[in-house]
């Protein structure tokens, strides 16, 4: 299973107890949706909000929307239910909290799989631990349904008895690891979740913060966050201008036998030029939607 270049820049969770939020989901400008059935979801709602969930990610309505499920922690006692009825809906992909080892990863796959989970079914593994980041680059080669990593920083400051302060700076050696894991195994990584939804000024300075650490998109809380994710995370016009003049010059030195280019008096090599590449690719695939 390949996880194919889509955009993901912006993925909103949005509470699978919450009738209205599942259909508002459906005209939201949001790259993929994570419809939750975790931490969004008090205990005695679990049963109906997995129902509702599931029927939602069956029915088709969200357009171009990556859809998403996120069923309950290994070892809690819904999981394997959510697993079951999250394999029967076929969404684009499962979102499993709480991984902290390969063994959890390949765990899921086998009940998504004995319950009939289609191929297209992705694992997308939630790290949110010490253990985790240190194993990141063994859940992320797991298996090859894994396509996505989530950064779960909410239970990581926990974890590490660490304050959310702005620049990240007790988070980043799990980020750093994270983004190595997924870089080294070819996967997708998404940000984590910026928690104060009033504060825009400092939302947007730690999206683009992610962006330029690495990640590909970003998770969100609420609809409010979704323009600026859009915008960080796409190509900037310069970005694809400059794109197709590297792409240009390289394809015209190369014609001509000539094994040295510069672009905007800059020395162009064919790491350049696949970069340039994969900024087209996305600006074309955002272009799409």
């Amino acid at each position: 299973m390949s996880s194919d270049l889509r955009p993901r820049r912006s993925v909103l969770y949005m509470p699978g107890a919450n009738e209205r939020a599942l259909e508002k989901a459906k005209t939201l400008p949001t790259d993929a949706l994570i419809l939750d059935l975790e931490d969004s979801v008090a205990p005695d709602a679990k049963a109906g909000a997995r129902d509702r969930v599931a029927a939602a990610a069956a029915s088709g309505a969200y357009g171009h929307r990556e859809v998403t499920i996120r069923v309950n922690a290994p070892g809690t006692p819904w999981h394997a239910d959510d697993l079951r009825a999250a394999a029967e809906a076929g969404p684009d992909a499962v979102v499993v909290p709480k991984v902290d080892s390969p063994d959890t990863v390949r765990a899921v796959e086998a009940a998504l799989e004995a319950a009939g989970a289609p191929d297209r079914t992705a694992i997308w593994a939630m790290i949110e631990t010490p253990v985790a980041m240190f194993d990141a680059r063994l859940i992320a080669s797991a298996s090859e349904r894994l396509t996505v990593l989530v950064m779960g920083t909410n239970d990581l400051a926990k974890e590490l008895h660490a304050e959310h302060v702005p620049g990240r700076a007790p988070l980043l050696t799990g980020l750093s690891l994270a983004l190595l894991a997924a870089r080294a195994t070819g996967r997708v990584i998404l940000d984590g979740v910026y928690n104060d939804v009033k504060d825009t000024a400092g939302f947007e300075e730690e999206t683009l913060q992610g962006r330029r650490l690495g990640f590909d998109g970003k998770t969100l809380i609420h609809p409010g966050q979704l323009e600026a994710c859009n915008r960080i995370f796409a190509p900037a016009q310069a970005d694809v201008e400059r794109s197709r003049r590297i792409i240009a010059a390289f394809e015209e030195a190369t014609s001509q036998g000539r094994g040295v280019v510069t672009v905007d008096g800059r020395m162009i090599e064919n790491l350049h030029v696949e970069e340039a590449r994969r900024v087209l690719a996305l600006a074309e695939a955002i272009a799409g939607r």
